[in-house]
């Protein structure tokens, strides 16, 4: 087997790299059944009950990933094989809102090797070590999807280390493997979609801060419960300020709706300020923090490029 990293930075993609034509975006198919909370043609925007307070304890949960350097694997075949060496890292920020004190309670960093080859031995650059973890395909996205997913194992692996009774998680993304979780919610603070008929579409842009919502069920490769809910800031363009979030599709519809009430007066605590965050205010406070400190973690991606050139080499 022959290893060889490719020279240019991972972020611009590949030196050589097959194409696609691309076509229009494609229409959602998305399945929706909005009348969980409401009938649709009740629709409207829905204020947090008076008096709900924000549990004692919220947990949230992020992850980031990198691509460390793009490889070609050649096996005792002579055949050549596409990689990547990538670097991910997952923690929880445990907020305690009684004490009104906040710390990063895990952080954990791993690495790997992606590729679609057989079996490959870990490639240990310097004291940095990336071991094997296969793909399907060698495709960019299949590699791509490889790294999520580890990433995302990882995250639910931290997810639970630090439950307490009557927290909320809150996991940055949509909840998909982490469904099972108890009191979660998916956060997704940005929309490639819209899922709902423009009917129902107009009660979202219509949304003022700390407002949500009618619970709706979203169904696309799985099912879940969602709702959309504007955090609060400065007057702007529709979406402004604007999120999704979503629960297990195995809750009941009534317990869909607690946990929707209580992230409408949970999640606008958190909302960052345009000044210190360009993605506010749905870059929530805590997610940015354990963002720099995760990132920090993977170390630096130039000396890990090299590093891995020097062990190809």
């Amino acid at each position: 087997m022959k290893l060889h990293v490719d020279a240019w930075d991972p972020a611009y993609g590949l030196s050589f790299e097959a194409t696609e034509t691309s076509g229009p975006q494609a229409q959602s198919t998305a399945q929706i059944q909005p009348d969980v909370e409401l009938p649709a043609d009740a629709w409207r925007p829905v204020d947090p009950p008076p008096g709900l307070a924000a549990p004692g304890t919220v947990l949230i949960v992020d992850g980031v990933q990198r691509i460390d350097a793009r490889v070609w694997i050649t096996d005792d075949e002579g055949t050549t094989h596409p990689g990547v060496a990538a670097s991910y890292a997952a923690g929880v920020v445990c907020c305690e809102l009684d004490r009104g004190a906040a710390r990063i309670a895990t952080a954990r960093i791993e690495r790997g090797l992606f590729t679609s080859a057989g079996l490959v031995p870990p490639v240990v650059a310097g004291s940095i070590r990336y071991p094997f973890r296969r793909v399907s395909r060698g495709e960019p996205k299949d590699l791509a999807l490889g790294v999520q997913r580890h990433m995302r194992a990882l995250e639910v692996g931290v997810s639970g280390e630090e439950r307490v009774d009557d927290d909320l998680l809150i996991v940055d993304g949509p909840l998909q493997e982490r469904a099972h979780l108890p009191r979660a919610l998916g956060y997704i603070k940005t929309h490639r979609v819209e899922y709902l008929p423009p009917e129902l579409t107009a009660v979202v842009t219509a949304l003022r801060g700390g407002q949500r919502t009618p619970v709706f069920v979203l169904g696309t490769s799985w099912n879940r419960f969602a709702w959309y809910l504007r955090l609060p800031g400065p007057a702007g363009a529709p979406w402004s300020g604007i999120v999704r979030a979503e629960c297990s599709a195995d809750l009941t519809p009534a317990a869909a709706v607690a946990l929707a009430h209580r992230s409408a007066v949970t999640l606008p605590r958190f909302a960052s300020q345009a000044y210190k965050d360009p993605r506010a205010p749905q870059n929530l406070v805590p997610i940015a923090g354990l963002e720099r400190k995760l990132r920090a973690m993977l170390g630096d991606a130039r000396l890990l490029h090299r590093a891995l050139s020097r062990a190809a080499a």
